[in-house]
This record gives C-alpha cells, structure tokens and sequence, in this order.
C-alpha cells in the first residue's frame, strides 16, 4: 500500500465536475492532529440528548424531515448527481429520520456521538475521519468505478463505487464513501483511543457558508470541552476548492473574534 510522502500535509480538493453538478456545495473541515478519543463525555452526553429531544419535539414524520431546509437541500443535489434520496438519504437524513421516530442513536464514542449531535441540532451531514492512513489527498469527486470500498464493519466485503459516483477517495485508490455522503467506510470509522482526526460539515444550498460556520463553531466549543490540543478549520467551495487543514497557517478553531 501506498504510504504518505508527508503526513502531516493532506491536501482535500473538490473536483470541478461535482461543482459543476452541485454549485453551491460547501465543505468545511476541522483537522485534529491529535486526540485521545474517549468513549463518553458528559458534555457530548447531553448535547445529543437535548438534539434527539428537539427533533422529537418537531414531531415530523418522513416527510417532515425531507422539507428541513439543510436536508432539502441535499436531496436536491442527489438528484443533481443522479441519486435517488428517498433510496439512498444523505448522512444528516437518515439519522434526522431515526430520531424522529422516537428511537435514540447508538452510543459509539465521543467524537462520533458529538458529529451526530451537531448533524441533528443542524440538519447537515457532519462526520469524524480517522486519516492516519490517508495517502497525501483526500478528494470529493466522481468515482471511475475501480476504486475500492470497505463498508463499515465488514472491512472484508471490498465493494467497487458506480462510475460517476461522488466519493471521497485518496490517491491508493480507495473510497472512503459511498453515494457522497450516504455511507462511510471501514477506514475512516473513529474508535476510541489516539487518533488523528478530519471532521467534515457538509452544505448544500446558497446559505450554506453561513451552516457550515456555525456548525463549526458548535463543534469547536465540543472540542474545547473535551480538552483537544489545539486544532485547524477551513472552508472549501466553488471560490477556493483545496487546501490543507493540518497546515499551521490554516484559521485556529474557536468562533472568529
């Protein structure tokens, strides 16, 4: 396998033919160079607790979940790329929809219960990346239908993304998604213990700048509450479609004084 040729410098790029098809798709990114992932936290404990309350409270059905505007949004650019929503629902929908329903999220650990948290309490797909494996690029693009795929926990039944699929993948070849943001792999999953941690936020309509900030300040201040050694946020979209997150010049997290 190829190994990076500098760890420290992944570089994330949105590919021109996705803008093309999605042109208000907006990306941020909060790299955490190093973290002890706990598998409890109490102020993660109640932030998704009082999301799952909220979005119960609303007391939508399926439907009701489709028209929340950050996820209207998203079902309108998977039309866009050829996906059925209703068969394959973004990450912030299928979640939304559970909820909803009256059902409580899983437990998994600290970082992916903050994701889920801030994903409901802002209705965008929100995710933890392990990328101590990722080879020098991460980027979010059309598939060419070899890459390979390792579906969360079942890391032995490698699967192949449809040509013209949106995925994440890196330069080895492989694909870190499935249907954009509908499933994310075997690689990628964030366990517990040291890790070196992405967190995306993903928008998909004109006001998602602003969606994408303010979910990144949410997660910043959960960062924060969890005692994380300094981290890096950045902003990805049609003006400025690469950068790296672990670069020290990218902006501190923490809300922008």
């Amino acid at each position: 396998m190829p190994q990076p040729t500098d760890p420290g410098g992944i570089r994330v790029t949105i590919d021109e033919r996705v803008l093309e098809r999605v042109p208000d798709y907006v990306l941020g990114l909060i790299a955490v160079p190093a973290l002890d992932v706990p598998r409890d936290h109490p102020a993660v404990r109640r932030l998704l607790a009082a999301a799952e309350a909220t979005v119960q409270a609303r007391g939508l059905d399926k439907a009701g979940v489709a028209t929340l505007p950050g996820i209207a949004a998203w079902r309108d650019a998977y039309r866009a790329v050829g996906l059925n929503p209703n068969r394959f629902p973004c990450a912030a929908e299928a979640i939304a929809r559970r909820v909803a329903k009256g059902d409580r999220l899983p437990r998994i650990n600290a970082l992916v219960d903050l994701c889920n948290a801030v994903s409901l309490a802002t209705s965008l797909p929100v995710a933890s990346c392990a990328v101590g494996s990722v080879v020098d690029e991460l980027a979010v693009r059309p598939a060419g239908g070899t890459e390979t795929f390792l579906p969360l926990g079942q890391p032995d039944a490698a699967e192949h993304p449809e040509p013209g699929e949106v995925i994440y993948a890196d330069r080895a070849g492989r694909a870190h998604s499935r249907r954009w943001n509908w499933r994310q792999s075997h690689v990628l999953a964030t366990g517990t213990g040291p890790q070196r941690l992405l967190l995306t936020v993903e928008a998909a309509d004109p006001a998602g700048a602003a969606q994408v900030d303010a979910a990144l300040d949410r997660l910043g201040d959960a960062l924060a509450e969890l005692g994380d050694p300094p981290a890096h946020r950045l902003r990805l979209d049609r003006t400025v479609r690469t950068g790296s997150p672990f670069a020290a010049e990218t902006v501190t997290v923490g809300r922008p004084s």
